[in-house]
């Protein structure tokens, strides 16, 4: 059974990042808010983090059409690596396919689709671990 926490949610690109952020009971992941990748990321995320009391992070597993990692992942690994450091928090990696091209079809383009997509990666996460 998957237990009640808060969650963030993060659809990591190489320009912008799109971050969202369950209920606090940690059933339904909301759009938070899209923000540059830049050097203040990683403190935006702890900041967010501890302001928000997130329990566990959730990462779009970047692959490409043939099922493998593509360049973005290695950053990801990266940024992971840098966030268990510095927070020490359970980080899981949720296959993200098409996640910003479903959250054009749903809301349109706009500024916030990125944070759409981290949402939309979320909510798989939690779907798919609610029977567990």
């Amino acid at each position: 059974m998957l237990s009640r926490m808060k969650r963030m949610g993060i659809d990591y690109g190489s320009v912008k990042i799109g971050v969202a952020l369950t209920d606090d009971g940690g059933a339904m992941a909301f759009p938070h808010e899209v923000v540059p990748n830049n050097e203040n990321f990683l403190q935006y995320i702890e900041k967010l983090v501890s302001e928000r009391n997130v329990e566990e992070i959730v990462i779009g597993h970047s692959l490409n059409n043939q099922g493998e990692p593509n360049k973005i992942h290695s950053a990801v690994e990266g940024f992971i690596t840098d966030v268990t450091l510095s927070l020490g928090i359970p980080i899981h990696l949720e296959p993200e396919q098409y996640s910003t091209q479903q959250a054009s079809q749903i809301q349109g383009r706009s500024t916030q689709t990125d944070a759409a997509a981290a949402a939309l990666i979320l909510d798989s996460f939690i779907t798919k671990n609610k029977s567990e």
